[in-house]
C-alpha cells in the first residue's frame, strides 16, 4: 500500500515537474518574440502635411516586435506615391491612416468649388492644399455665425495673388536651421504666407447651395480660418 502511494506521489511530482518546466520554456518563447524586432518604414526628416513621398524620404527602422501594429507600414512600395495627410515626424512608424493618394480629390459625397472672390471677407494667410478651415458668414448687419455645424471643410487649393499655386514650402536656410519636427510645423507655416486670391474647396452639393445663397444676394461674406487640426491630428 505505501509502495503504491509512493508510486503515485511520485508520477504527481513528476507531472507537476514537467508542467512547471513547460511552463518556464512557454514564458522564455514568449519573452524571446517579443524581443524580436520589424523593420517598419519610417521617415528620414520630417515630412510636411500635403507632401508626395518619395523612396528618397524613407528608410527602415527595428522595433520590438511586441510594439508592432497591423497600422504600421512594412514596405516602401506601401508609402512611396501617397501623400502626407499630417505632419509626419522623424523616424516615427508610418501609419495607414496618416497617408493617403488621393486626399485633397472630394469624395463620393463632395465636388470641387472655387470660392468667388466677391463672396469672401477675409481668408487666413498662409492656407495651403490639405489644410482644414473654419467657415464662418458675417452678416452687413454685424451679425456672424459658423457655418456646418462646427464641421471643417478641406482646402482642394489655393493660389497666391501673384497667380503662383501654394502648396508646400521648398526647403530654405532658416528650415535648414531648426531641428524639432515642431519647429519645423512652425517655420513651414511661416514660410507659407501670403495672400490668398483664390481658394477651392472640397463641399457637398448643400454646403455650396448654402454658401451661393447666403452670398450671392450679398448680404453676407465668408471668412475662412485655419484651423489647428491640421498640425494637431499629428499626435505630436
Amino acid at each position: 500500500m505505501n509502495h503504491r502511494r509512493s508510486l503515485l506521489i511520485s508520477v504527481v511530482a513528476a507531472l507537476l515537474a514537467g508542467a512547471l518546466v513547460y511552463g518556464v520554456y512557454v514564458l522564455q518563447v514568449n519573452q524571446v518574440e517579443l524581443q524580436q524586432t520589424v523593420q517598419v518604414v519610417v521617415p528620414k526628416d520630417f515630412i510636411r502635411a500635403g507632401q508626395f513621398i518619395r523612396d528618397d524620404m524613407l528608410e527602415f527602422k527595428s522595433i520590438q516586435k511586441g510594439g508592432y501594429t497591423s497600422e504600421m507600414m512594412t514596405k516602401f512600395t506601401d508609402v512611396v506615391g501617397q501623400e502626407a495627410m499630417i505632419p509626419l515626424g522623424t523616424r516615427e512608424p508610418i501609419l495607414k491612416w496618416k497617408v493617403n493618394r488621393y486626399h485633397l480629390l472630394p469624395n463620393e459625397q463632395q465636388a470641387t468649388f472655387q470660392i468667388p472672390r466677391e463672396y469672401l471677407l477675409s481668408v487666413s494667410n498662409g492656407i495651403r492644399a490639405g489644410d482644414r478651415v473654419r467657415m464662418y458668414v458675417s452678416g452687413t448687419d454685424g451679425s456672424s455665425r459658423r457655418l456646418f455645424d462646427e464641421k471643417e471643410v478641406t482646402v482642394a487649393s489655393v493660389k497666391s495673388s501673384a497667380n503662383v499655386e501654394v502648396d508646400n514650402p521648398k526647403n530654405s536656410n532658416l528650415l535648414s536651421k531648426v531641428e524639432g519636427d515642431e519647429e519645423k510645423m512652425y517655420i513651414s507655416r511661416l514660410e507659407a504666407n501670403g495672400a490668398i486670391d483664390q481658394i477651392n474647396l472640397n463641399l457637398t452639393e448643400s454646403e455650396w447651395l448654402q454658401i451661393d445663397q447666403l452670398c450671392s444676394a450679398k448680404k453676407a461674406k465668408l471668412v475662412i480660418a485655419f484651423s489647428s487640426t491640421s498640425i494637431l491630428e499629428s499626435g505630436q
